[in-house]
């Protein structure tokens, strides 16, 4: 019988893992079990809602690149024949 596989495709998750998996000298399954555990009883099953709320108040504000730009244009003359 095959035991069950997560694939994760994150090289930054896959080399954390990695290297807890050595410091700790656990396999990396124990790892990623013990993570998610954690995971979950700090952020119970909520709303969808709730969970857009918190994902907002983690992230950085837009920038409007358009205004960045315009901002700090300078104009050139052309080449001086």
């Amino acid at each position: 019988m095959t035991s069950p596989q997560l694939s994760v495709r994150s090289a930054r998750a896959r080399d954390l893992a990695h290297q807890l998996s050595k410091r700790e000298q656990r396999p990396i399954h124990a790892i990623v079990e013990d993570a998610l555990v954690q995971y979950a009883a700090r952020y119970p099953q909520q709303s969808a809602a709730a969970f857009l709320k918190r994902l907002k108040s983690l992230a950085v504000d837009d920038v409007d690149l358009d205004a960045l730009i315009a901002e700090n244009r300078i104009t050139h003359d052309g080449i001086n024949l």
